[in-house]
């Protein structure tokens, strides 16, 4: 008999560690909205209308149980960076065109089955393109600090605008962000004290409009999220996004794209490796497609997978994916009866807590971490950095990606290229090319090759130059080479070694390859290059260990014939495996 279906009450007994959760997450989720759409340079609602539907449906659509989708710091500042670019458009328009540029190219990228090519994007780079951002939403800052108004966009051009108007700085609004990150770094203190998680962030907004209320600071020259944009009670209004806005900011949407991608999957990656659970990276990638689509037609902007609060819906005890629904429902509650309170909120208690938001995402243990690994490692997260820094941020992301690619294709092309001699004891043994022989022994007709790494477009021109490399020394007749151990082959490395053996041909020699596995094969058929070989100059893996090998080299002797004698071996005995390697038999 089937187990009977649990009753309404069960279920919703079910529900309450999510409900729990989502209460949490939602503390979490309010402040950050409004401060993350003010890093963005939008209306601070939206930072809430994009906590709203795109949270629902990113949880309803995504495979992870614990991430919610929403607002993220580094992808807010990317967003700003276009708001800057695009200020002849109305800031709503411009949100609401990146999230939907953002979300064809994610779309674009789930049905191409691209998860894997997130994978190549180094944490370096992305360290980089955080630290700086951190940078710049600390020093954006500024200006909310003191209540003044000046340029924005590039180091060079914000930081000196900003002490120009120093002198009409308001020292109420210094007092009050001062103020504010006082108590957020000592709510946090408490916190560790305490070995509890506090709602730091929510309890110092909350705080600041109490404040703000009850000595009327705002007659006295105090600004509020109202004096940006108040905040529309009730649901998120609709938006139709621009087409052709969107087409001119695609360069910036694609960036968005990929940022939202890598964050919300290194979320989902980070928390699963603690919980257990198994995710689909095409259920991931459509979730936060369809999640950036509804922010695109409902007042949003690009959204991503939120690091903190994500780690605290699973904190908090989350079960399921119905977490992240509560929290977007709940958001759309505070909506419609706190909007006309959240208006109260002073613009310089939101600079505080960015402030510790910068603090936060420059993550010097880490760095330290990185620049201590590799040089490579080290390159790409200063390039990435520097690039934060001195360009448009969609360039950076881009840079950062490119620069992560090539140290990609620099450690791919390597290609170990041994050859295999006989020592003393009658073994095979790997000899470096080119190196002295000493005592051990080799047939001065016949050379075997043993290939390690990718075969693929970039190593192509090492592997060309090794193999001509030995062909072109007196009295090589026959050249083996074991690719068993090799992976990747394509059209350009196959067409590379079809030259060759044609060369050699030219020239009375011949190329045999060994250990073809079965992909390996349709390769080198449509390529060509088993036509140039010839078929008798293939020898596929088979059952047996070396059976490959042994085939080629009595191949390689009846080709040599003659010449064949002087290499000391008895060519009609096979390879003998041993415990140590290949053993010539006696």
């Amino acid at each position: 008999m089937s187990d009977p279906k649990p009753s309404l009450g069960e279920r919703a007994r079910a529900l309450v560690p999510d409900l729990s959760a989502a209460g949490a997450t939602l503390f979490l989720g309010v402040p950050q909205g409004l401060a993350y759409a003010t890093i963005a340079g939008l209306p601070p609602a939206m930072g809430l209308f994009a906590s709203t539907l795109p949270t629902i449906i990113g949880s309803l659509f995504r495979s992870s149980r614990h991430v919610v989708v929403g607002p993220t710091n580094a992808l807010s500042l990317l967003v700003g960076g276009a708001v800057i670019a695009a200020a002849d458009h109305d800031p709503l328009q411009v949100g609401v065109a990146l999230a939907l540029g953002a979300a064809v190219f994610q779309i674009l990228a789930t049905v191409l089955r691209l998860g894997a090519v997130i994978d190549y994007i180094s944490s370096p780079t992305v360290l980089g393109y955080i630290t700086g951002a951190g940078v710049l939403i600390g020093l954006g800052q500024l200006h909310n600090l003191t209540a003044t108004s000046g340029p924005k966009g590039k180091l060079w051009v914000a930081i000196p605008g900003w002490l120009e108007a120093l002198p009409a700085a308001s020292m109420s609004s210094v007092i009050f962000a001062a103020g504010t990150l006082v108590a957020a770094i000592s709510l946090r203190l408490l916190a560790r004290k305490l070995e509890r998680k506090l709602p730091e962030a929510l309890l110092v907004m909350l705080a600041g409009i109490v404040v703000n209320l009850v000595f009327d600071l705002e007659s006295r020259g105090l600004r509020v999220i109202a004096d940006l944009s108040p905040i529309p009670p009730g649901l998120p209004p609709p938006s139709l996004p621009s087409l052709e806005l969107t087409l001119a900011l695609a360069p910036a949407a694609a960036a968005c794209a990929v940022l939202s991608l890598v964050e919300s999957n290194a979320v989902a990656r980070s928390i699963a490796a603690r919980t257990g659970q198994r995710l689909d990276t095409s259920r991931e990638f459509l979730g936060q497609a369809l999640a950036n689509l509804s922010a695109a037609f409902f007042s949003g902007y690009p959204v991503s997978g939120s690091l903190s609060r994500s780690a605290l819906n699973a904190q908090a005890g989350a079960r399921s994916r119905a977490s992240g629904m509560i929290t977007g429902a709940l958001m759309i509650v505070v909506l419609a009866l706190a909007a006309s309170i959240l208006d109260h909120t002073p613009i310089a208690s939101l600079a505080g807590l960015l402030l510790v938001v910068a603090w936060d995402l420059v993550d010097l243990p880490r760095i330290r971490r990185t620049l201590k690994t590799s040089r490579d490692d080290a390159l790409a997260f200063f390039v990435t950095l520097v690039a934060t820094w001195t360009l448009d941020l969609d360039k950076a992301i881009y840079l950062g990606v490119g620069v992560s690619l090539v140290l990609f294709l620099r450690k791919a092309r390597l290609l170990t290229i041994r050859e295999l001699v006989v020592n003393a004891e009658g073994l095979l043994q790997e000899h470096a090319l080119g190196a002295p022989l000493g005592p051990l022994r080799r047939c001065a007709a016949i050379r075997l090759l043993h290939v390690e790494g990718a075969l693929f477009f970039g190593s192509a021109g090492e592997l060309r130059r090794a193999l001509e490399g030995v062909a072109s020394e007196q009295g090589v007749r026959v050249i083996i080479v074991r690719i068993k151990r090799t992976s990747g082959l394509d059209m350009t490395a196959a067409e590379a070694l079809a030259a060759l053996a044609e060369s050699m041909q030219g020239r009375g020699q011949h190329l045999l390859l060994v250990g073809m596995t079965p992909d390996m094969m349709p390769v080198l058929e449509r390529s060509g290059a088993a036509a140039a070989i010839g078929e008798d100059g293939l020898f596929p893996t088979r059952g047996r260990w070396f059976a490959a090998l042994e085939a080629a080299r009595q191949r390689a002797f009846e080709l040599v014939g003659e010449h064949g004698e002087d290499c000391g071996l008895d060519h009609a005995q096979p390879f003998l495996l041993t415990g140590e390697g290949v053993r010539e038999s006696e």
